[in-house]
């Protein structure tokens, strides 16, 4: 069982995974489905080099593994309840952020 400090730092590294709309969209992508670099960087319009720097920063994070296939590598979750996770924290967000409460969010740009 994690304590205290160490469930802070996983969800600290969880956090800065997320913090990265690139990196949000590629936990959703791999989410849905293993996917093999190629493909996934076509998919989002972005360069292989970038999609390499984003993906070894999920894989230091503990969110995805790279799986050899041969000649090829795929990368998925590391774990079937991240993808659970995104699903409930997206949610989450989008009920938050449809019912904000904060009267001053737009003046102060908070919330």
């Amino acid at each position: 069982m994690l304590n205290i400090a160490e469930d802070i730092e996983v969800l600290a590294r969880f956090g800065r995974a997320l913090a990265d709309p690139v990196r949000c969209r590629m936990l959703l992508e791999i989410r849905d489905a293993p996917s093999y670099p190629s493909e996934l960087a076509d998919r989002l319009g972005i360069s292989r080099t970038r999609l390499s720097n984003h993906l070894a920063c999920l894989r230091d994070c503990g969110l995805v593994v790279a799986v050899p296939e041969g000649r090829r590598t795929r990368y998925e979750l590391a774990d079937a309840r991240l993808g659970h996770a995104l699903d409930d924290l997206r949610s989450a967000v989008i009920t938050v952020a449809a019912d904000r409460t904060c009267t001053e969010a737009e003046e102060k740009d908070c919330c």
